[in-house]
């Protein structure tokens, strides 16, 4: 994920501060990391260097003084073009939980601590699962929740598959690992 591109998206409707930046991006990106005010602030100090965004003004409502920033020509092309590239598949997978399996049969020499892991993990996901379909099924949720939802319990289920599919196949995957 950009966060770069994400913030210039969030000033396309004009003018904001970092302050109220964090809020839309919080607010219109459930589900995702919220962000730091420090990396919205050097992201924004980033953007103003290359050029696609510039001060737009300053105001001091009962706190510090804030700048706010607006999106340049530049900027706009530069979110235009980030907008229209596909992001590849990921070629290789970084799956903490492929090498938690891994590891546990290099070190325990046995199929029965990956399949301990596998159970715990299973039930782990089960139950953020259960978190997120209360969420979208919620009458008050925004549609934006209900699809961010939608998209982790995906990849959740996915990786229930793959922990099935695991745990059938353990055993001849210790005696690969153990090779």
């Amino acid at each position: 994920m950009s966060t770069a591109h994400i913030l210039l998206g969030l000033l396309v409707r004009g003018p904001l501060h970092g302050y109220e930046l964090k809020r839309e991006h919080d607010a219109r990106l459930p589900c995702v990391r919220p962000l730091a005010f420090g990396q919205v602030y050097a992201t924004l100090g980033r953007l103003l260097r290359d050029g696609l965004v510039t001060p737009a003004g300053q105001d001091q409502d009962s706190g510090p003084e804030r700048t706010s920033f607006e999106l340049t020509d530049r900027g706009r092309a530069e979110l235009e073009t980030w907008l229209v590239n596909v992001e590849e598949p990921a070629r290789y997978v970084q799956s903490t939980l492929f090498a938690k399996v891994i590891v546990a049969l290099l070190v325990h020499r046995s199929a029965s601590a990956a399949r301990r892991y596998l159970a715990a993990q299973r039930a782990s996901h089960l139950a953020r699962m259960r978190e997120l379909t209360a969420i979208k099924s919620d009458p008050a949720a925004l549609l934006p929740t209900v699809v961010a939802a939608d998209h982790a319990i995906a990849h959740l289920d996915a990786d229930l598959r793959w922990m099935d599919s695991t745990a059938q196949r353990v055993e001849h995957l210790r005696a690969e690992v153990r090779r």
